[in-house]
């Protein structure tokens, strides 16, 4: 199990205790005194149960956090050498296109005026 899904995986299971206890109650066959009794108990200990919650959200809020970040600096990273290739391919048209006709004619093979008919 990764660690993305075990963090998920934890709070479900705290989540799904604490809903499945309630419900347990409130269908139990128990005189209502010991039932509110046992709800107080499970209501004392739901400010626990939501700190467990919270820190393993926050746990997950950080890792995924973490992630976005290196994502970020990878595409970052690639953008800059995108660009740094785009300026060198653009300088080197840019003298092609600076160079004397001659040199281009001679570069780019015999022109027509050149070729024998």
């Amino acid at each position: 199990m990764s660690k993305k899904s075990a963090g998920s995986f934890i709070g479900g299971l705290f989540l799904g205790s604490a809903v499945g206890t309630i419900v347990g109650l409130m269908i139990a066959p128990r005189p209502g005194r010991d039932t509110r009794k046992l709800l107080k108990k499970s209501a004392d200990a739901l400010p626990e149960l939501a700190e467990d919650l919270s820190a393993s959200v926050q746990m997950q809020a950080d890792r995924l956090s973490e992630s976005a970040l290196r994502n970020w600096e990878g595409t970052l990273s690639r953008l800059r050498e995108a660009i740094a290739a785009g300026i060198e391919a653009s300088e080197r048209e840019g003298m092609e296109l600076k160079k004397p006709r001659s040199e281009v004619s001679v570069e780019s093979g015999p022109s027509i005026s050149d070729q024998k008919l």
